[in-house]
């Protein structure tokens, strides 16, 4: 979102008060970046990954989402929605998401909890109280804040006047991108960045636009970008099986990543950790015949990167 304004002089507020919209804020976080991390998850995204664990993040405004396991089908919803967006039936709960304004009404009326809101505003200054609560672990295991969604970059007002708060009170700021943004955007944001997590999925313009939806030209373009700005940068790769996970394909990644030093290496093993909230979000996820690769394969595409030069990690 853009930066909040006084309505009296029409100049910024404070860092605290830029308007964002979080959906999730994980606390403890180790895999999002060094030592233990706040990781904080946004709305928005401009690319729509077909393996994406978050589909929840893609969309920038707040969505309603049903969970049928709990749901008792009592009705409520059904009564409490004003665009008459709910309906039941034998088989449960169904949503139309042409008509449901994601207004939150059916929520507030769900005993069991089976109806949820994915996303709400919030201030940078909220955000930040709670990240500062865990100060202590980040200084004693060199962690800090890290955001990802989503695309934090969609977002740049509210994570530039975040990590603000957060490099004045000592904390260390990681961002963890997808890579497509404008430039604007990051001179926004970079300043106050201290480690960037930064996505490659494929090497190919069209085989990325036809996994993601858009071609990965202004992502290697702002890779070069950030390493010349001299800020630490640690390459993700998610391992996603029949898509990028040949060793033709990581080869021409690996050529990429050692085209950029002294950047590093993590890869992602496949994992389906998301299907549920597909279902909860009543779309389809297409690649569920999809198995998770073996130890061994994962190691070998780890000696495979680090032939090319680089140091490579696995995240699992």
């Amino acid at each position: 979102m853009s930066t909040a304004r006084d309505g009296l002089t029409g100049k910024p507020e404070e860092p605290g008060d830029v308007l964002g919209t979080v959906f999730n804020i994980q606390r403890y976080s180790i895999q999002d970046g060094p030592g233990i991390r706040t990781t904080v998850f946004l709305k928005g995204c401009p690319l729509r990954c077909a393996w994406c664990s978050n589909p929840e993040s893609q969309n920038s405004r707040p969505e309603i989402a049903h969970r049928d396991s709990l749901c008792t089908k009592c009705g409520l919803c059904v009564t409490a929605c004003k665009v008459r967006a709910i309906s039941l039936d034998d088989k449960g709960v169904s949503i139309n998401r042409q008509l449901c304004t994601n207004c939150g009404e059916c929520v507030k009326v769900c005993i069991p909890g089976a109806l949820k809101v994915f996303g709400e505003t919030m201030s940078a200054g909220e955000v930040f109280r709670q990240i500062k609560k865990d100060a202590d672990f980040y200084r004693e295991s060199g962690g800090g804040v890290t955001v990802s969604g989503g695309e934090p970059l969609s977002q740049p007002d509210f994570v530039a006047s975040l990590f603000k708060l957060c490099r004045d009170n000592g904390i260390n700021t990681c961002i963890e991108t997808c890579g497509l943004a404008s430039v604007e955007a990051l001179e926004k944001v970079l300043p106050y960045t201290s480690l960037v997590l930064f996505d490659i999925k494929l090497s190919e313009p069209e085989a990325h636009r036809k996994w993601t939806g858009r071609s990965n030209e202004e992502i290697i373009r702002n890779l070069g970008l950030i390493v010349k700005k001299g800020i630490p940068v640690i390459i993700r790769i998610p391992l996603i099986p029949g898509i990028n996970d040949s060793d033709e394909e990581l080869k021409n990644i690996a050529h990429i990543a050692a085209g950029f030093p002294p950047v590093r290496v993590n890869i992602l093993p496949y994992h389906k950790f998301g299907m549920g909230k597909y279902q909860m979000l009543d779309r389809k996820y297409y690649l569920e015949e999809l198995n998770t690769q073996t130890d061994t394969e994962v190691q070998k595409d780890k000696r495979l990167f680090e032939s090319f030069g680089l140091v490579c990690e696995v995240v699992a």
